[in-house]
């Protein structure tokens, strides 16, 4: 999810300094802080899309030491992409253990990297945005 489908950036800029500091390098722990993630330009309409074409699920890392996070993120699946993606929110913090034939990720950690199928790496030259994630999945159908 995080820097994916949503702002995680976004959400860093609404903390105060205090709080950046307290919270420096495990900014994931911050209380709250997936409830005030927006959705990345286009994540919405094109999960949406995908979802039509393929059996989608969103695999996420919700982190160890913010138990708030895990029932967050399940709240934002709901807000924002209610029934298309109706328990298919699965949090774990080895995504190599799911079976798929793609992921959809920003970085090789968690997993990742060891996923069975192939990565697609958000972000990337070669896939820097949804429209790109969703044209190339689509030419692979």
């Amino acid at each position: 999810m995080d820097n994916v489908l949503v702002d995680f950036k976004y959400a860093l800029s609404l903390q105060s300094k205090e709080i950046l500091k307290e919270y420096s390098g495990r900014e994931e722990e911050i209380p709250d802080i997936f409830c005030q993630m927006p959705p990345l330009k286009d994540a919405i309409e094109n999960y949406i899309i995908l979802s039509k074409i393929y059996d989608t699920y969103i695999l996420s890392t919700a982190p160890w030491n913010n138990p708030s996070g895990w029932s967050d993120k399940l709240k934002w699946v709901k807000r924002y992409l209610g029934e298309s993606a109706h328990k298919r929110l699965i949090l774990t913090h080895h995504k190599n253990l799911n079976k798929g034939d793609y992921l959809i990720d920003d970085r090789k950690k968690n997993g990742a990297g060891e996923f069975e199928g192939e990565l697609i790496l958000f972000g990337s030259e070669q896939f820097p945005s949804w429209k790109a994630v969703t044209d190339y999945l689509i030419a692979n159908d």
